[in-house]
């Protein structure tokens, strides 16, 4: 282990023709791999990788032991493989045979272990206890922020760093006569603000107020998919009561989402106000009838409290962001280690972001628990995808620029190492967006690779805590479920302290195994669904929420 640690690069497969640089190399340096030397022909920046062996046009390139891309120009012995010399390719994909057992990770250290959730009558547990107040369409966004106006900050729910103090620093820079360079040159104070809690309702943990520009003048099949996310966040495990904020006259009808609703608990029992302004009259008539029932609604779910829940009752979403080279051999893997572990306990674990599975649809669909379940997974796929060349970007223009400068430098060499968050379980169920998850085990949902846009739905799907990783950084969370981030090198990590919870960077310097970062990261999971922990994006307010719009969004 010890030597393995001092390596400056990694060989993934046993299959695969790149190495991947742990470091930053220089052109010029000297290599041995499996006995043999070679000289890097380029720099090589840390993450990015280089050739084994030369590679003419055309020649297939292996990472991961898939294909990943296939060489478009000639790449020496040592060259840095780079978007000059490589374009996007991946395998094809059919019904092929189940391929469902798989070696089931050593789950006794947590065989008795529970958290403290909210029971629902459905069965499912939360980690959380929020109340949501949600517009139905666009045009009731004005009042919902009136309503957020009026109720955070007198029951005690406002988050307390506001910037006010910082203001008011440059306010008192001008008023003394301080130039333009003095005040950008000028080091701002930070003054503590009072984090005292005063919360009337102590077993609610927020009101979330969650504003969205559809629900009419779009599709009718935007609007009908907006009622079932909006069900499912109303249905989430998380979520205790909803005030509804409706026109009347939009695509987006009350019986449509009371229809959703039911579809997801047909015996739905928790509070829910749904006030309809063009019945109601006056702007001032909604707003006091969401008032007083949305108070009154509070004071009944303030009476909810934590009990002992096993942590099968858990609900994963798998998520990344923000990814880098180093994705698919630190964090990502810790996760689907950790999947692997709830799954093999009986918990439930959700893969999303479809455009991210480009080049493992044979693995996936091979691990689908039947037939028909991987004959769904590839129609949504191939539908996925026909739909997104037809519009002029198809799966291959998923990495962004900051992918692409760390080293993922094509759709397949980013899915591949994306996929690693499933870990090696079968394929219990394979779900459309906005469906929600029904079934324990590995579940795949499809979402864009966008990851706002997928953590959104994967909540609405039932996760109730969401571990995301990223390479770059990124301060992404959600209105109802913490979103618990995670570093994949330790540079990150130490660089932004603020927005990244759990360092998976040990797995790279070699401090940790996966298994090790794993077992740890779980025993965090576990404090973060007893409220022990609060996540960052969970302290920051951090409440990302953006619906789908069927159309590409990759």
């Amino acid at each position: 282990m010890v030597e393995e640690v001092k390596r400056t690069f990694l060989h993934i497969h046993q299959a695969d023709n790149v190495l991947v640089a742990l470091t930053d190399l220089p052109k010029g340096t000297f290599v041995e791999h499996q006995g043999q030397g070679l000289i890097l022909t380029d720099d090589v920046a840390g993450k990015h990788k280089f050739a084994i062996h030369a590679l003419n046009p055309g020649d297939e390139i292996y990472m991961y032991g898939v294909l990943v891309g296939k060489a478009s120009d000639y790449i020496p012995q040592g060259g840095a493989i780079t978007t000059a010399n490589i374009k996007h390719a991946a395998d094809g994909f059919k019904l092929g045979n189940r391929k469902t057992d798989w070696k089931q990770p050593d789950t006794s250290a947590f065989a008795d272990k529970t958290f403290m959730g909210y029971h629902r009558s459905d069965g499912s547990v939360g980690t959380a206890n929020y109340w949501l107040v949600i517009p139905l369409v666009f045009c009731e966004n004005r009042n919902i922020n009136v309503l957020k106006d009026a109720l955070l900050g007198k029951l005690g729910f406002a988050k307390p760093r506001s910037y006010e103090n910082e203001v008011d620093q440059l306010v008192n820079m001008l008023q003394t006569g301080k130039s333009v360079e003095e005040i950008l040159s000028a080091d701002l104070q930070i003054t503590p603000e009072a984090t005292t809690s005063n919360k009337l309702f102590p077993n609610i943990d927020g009101i979330k107020f969650l504003t969205h520009d559809m629900g009419c003048g779009g599709t009718r099949t935007d609007s009908d998919a907006l009622c079932g996310l909006l069900a499912g966040y109303i249905t989430h495990p998380n979520v205790a009561g909803a005030t509804i904020l409706s026109l009347g006259c939009q695509h987006a009808q009350a019986s449509i989402l009371q229809d959703e609703i039911n579809k997801r608990d047909p015996n739905f029992s928790k509070p829910l106000i749904i006030l309809e302004q063009q019945k109601l009259g006056t702007e001032n008539r909604l707003l006091h009838e969401a008032l007083k029932q949305t108070f009154a609604g509070l004071m009944e779910v303030n009476k909810q409290e934590r009990q002992p829940a096993p942590i099968n009752k858990l609900c994963i979403g798998l998520e990344c962001g923000g990814s880098d080279g180093f994705s698919g051999i630190s964090a990502n893997p810790v996760l689907g280690y950790l999947s692997d572990v709830l799954v093999a306990m009986g918990g439930s674990v959700i893969l999303a972001e479809f455009p991210e599975l480009c080049g493992v649809e044979q693995e996936l669909s091979d691990r689908c628990v039947d037939e028909g379940t991987a004959l769904k997974f590839m129609d949504l796929m191939t539908t996925y995808n026909a739909k997104a060349e037809a519009d002029g970007s198809g799966f291959y223009a998923n990495p962004s620029p900051g992918n692409i400068r760390d080293g993922l430098i094509t759709d397949a060499i980013k899915s591949a190492g994306a996929a690693k968050k499933g870990g090696t379980s079968p394929v219990t169920a394979v779900l459309d967006y906005p469906e929600k998850v029904t079934a324990p085990g590995l579940n795949l949902l499809c979402t864009p690779g966008s990851d706002v846009e997928s953590t959104t739905a994967e909540v609405a799907a039932g996760a109730n805590i969401v571990l995301f990783t990223t390479g770059l950084g990124t301060p992404t969370g959600n209105p109802v479920a913490p979103v618990v981030k995670l570093s994949t090198n330790t540079r990150l990590f130490n660089k932004m302290p603020d927005i990244i919870d759990f360092n998976c960077g040990t797995v790279i310097e070699g401090e940790e195994t996966i298994e090790q970062a794993a077992n740890r990261l779980l025993n965090y999971v576990i404090d973060v669904a007893n409220g022990h922990i609060k996540p960052k994006a969970v302290q920051l307010g951090q409440d990302d929420f953006i619906p789908w719009k069927r159309g590409v969004s990759l």
